[in-house]
């Protein structure tokens, strides 16, 4: 992921969820980038260039642990 992206993404992250949450690169991928609150990973984000309209997709995993 470009570095002008990965900074839009920050911005927008920080805008609408938490301005502690930071978007950093990943390293030897360059299709997705990782999201942090504070140390803690969150999740990643993927490019999605299907049928040339690009987007992005947010995975986050949630343990069972985590819900009690």
């Amino acid at each position: 992921m470009k570095p002008e992206e990965i900074k839009k993404l920050d911005a927008y992250f920080k805008r609408t969820f938490n301005p502690q949450i930071v978007v950093k690169a990943r390293p030897r991928k360059n299709d997705s980038a990782e999201v942090y609150l504070d140390e803690e990973f969150l999740g990643v984000v993927y490019i999605d260039d299907e049928d040339g309209d690009r987007s992005y997709n947010f995975s986050m995993a949630i343990l069972d642990v985590d819900l009690a």
